[in-house]
């Protein structure tokens, strides 16, 4: 095995890496985005966010959609 054939196994190795790190990082941004998805339609309350509590009666109490 020659240096140049060393050289290039050792930067497709860094390469790999590299995608495996960014690959890893989409996940866990797409699994953090799926589950405040879930948060917001099973309507729990997001830290830090306004609470309900102040609002009017009748409020959120019905969902008009039209198909």
């Amino acid at each position: 095995m020659d240096l140049t054939s060393l050289a290039s196994a050792v930067l497709t190795a860094q390469a790999g890496a590299l995608q495996t790190k960014v690959a890893a990082s989409l996940l866990k941004s797409d699994l953090d985005s799926q589950a405040s998805a879930v948060l917001t339609l099973l309507g729990a309350p997001q830290q830090g966010g306004a609470s309900l509590a102040n609002v009017g009666s009748g409020v959120g109490g019905n969902l008009n959609r039209v198909a």
